[in-house]
């Protein structure tokens, strides 16, 4: 019988580079040779990003079940979504995304690749994290009225499923560099926390920095995790979950100062472009815990970029980083 982590269609260039950044940590005072970067922007998939590799699990799946319609949703920028689309067209399948925002007047970012890959898209309005939930079967199930065979997906493709991409992830980063002590993500859903966790084996090796996007990351990420492992064939992770909830800002995608400043400092030290919802976020969460020492200036640190270029285009981000 093949491993689950066998079960998955091609969709992302992988293994991802895992560059140093000696630039930027030698302006965090970091010890040489400390500070990394794991490229998951470079899976290739639509402009590429981590939902990649979630959605190498999430397709096969779904082509297992004999379903013809992928369906998700997420916030405006949303880099799940637009991913999704792009997978949708590389392997023959329709899609239906839903995004909580009313439609923009002239789409810009995200929004713009969109429209070019050019799945459904149902503008559902303003909704919380698990509105966007509800509203995701809502339209599953009225497509599955309709004769589609509809296969839903949480926000931000966070399911076990999904995740078992981030254990391979994992595993081909402990392939690279055996001596990582830490790997410091974006958490927006948590899929790529806890599927991190699960491959790493311990709570400790993953600090999540909270986006703003659902509000109970603290319950989800080590539930999800001990999930994922179990579908791996893994022991349950060690070790108490570490999430900073501290520098989100007002609400999900809200521009912040640190933020820019995080953005200005990954591009100016390493040509490295963040996005200003996730991964400026989580940069900014890095900083943050290696100069109030939260983590020590020599502990061998890789920063998981998961993409979202595009987002930077966005009307309102575009005005913030040129102001």
């Amino acid at each position: 019988m093949p491993s689950p982590l066998d079960r998955r269609i091609a969709l992302a260039h992988t293994p991802t580079p895992l560059e140093p950044m000696p630039r930027l940590g030698a302006r965090l005072r970091m010890a040489e040779g400390a500070l990394w970067v794991k490229r998951d922007d470079a899976t290739g998939l639509a402009g590429g990003g981590n939902k990649a590799r979630k959605l190498e699990y999430l397709c096969a799946d779904a082509i297992a079940q004999g379903c013809d319609t992928l369906v998700t949703g997420g916030g405006r920028q949303s880099n799940h979504v637009r991913m999704t689309a792009a997978a949708a067209n590389r392997l023959g399948l329709a899609c239906t995304i839903v995004v909580s925002s009313d439609k923009p007047s002239v789409p810009t970012g995200n929004v713009v690749l969109d429209e070019l890959l050019g799945p459904d898209i149902v503008w559902a309005g303003r909704l919380d994290y698990y509105g966007a939930e509800a509203a995701i079967e809502e339209t599953a199930a009225r497509l599955r009225a309709e004769g589609r065979r509809p296969y839903a997906m949480p926000v931000g493709g966070a399911t076990g499923t999904g995740a078992l991409g981030y254990v391979r992830a994992a595993q081909e980063l402990q392939a690279q560099d055996p001596e990582v002590e830490l790997v410091v993500v974006a958490d927006g859903s948590g899929g790529t926390h806890a599927g991190l966790v699960a491959g790493l084996g311990d709570h400790g090796h993953v600090l999540g920095v909270d986006v703003g996007t659902r509000p109970d990351l603290d319950e989800q990420v080590p539930a999800k995790a001990a999930e994922v492992a179990k579908l791996a064939g893994l022991p349950d992770p060690v070790g108490a979950c570490a999430i900073d909830h501290d520098h989100f800002g007002a609400d999900y995608g809200a521009p912040t100062d640190e933020c820019l400043e995080a953005l200005r400092l990954a591009a100016e030290c390493e040509g490295l472009i963040l996005d200003p919802v996730y991964t400026g976020k989580a940069m900014v969460g890095l900083i943050a815990a290696v100069r109030e020492g939260r983590v020590a200036r020599d502990t061998r640190t890789v920063f998981l970029h998961t993409g979202g270029m595009p987002a930077l285009f966005a009307a309102t981000y575009a005005s913030w980083v040129v102001r």
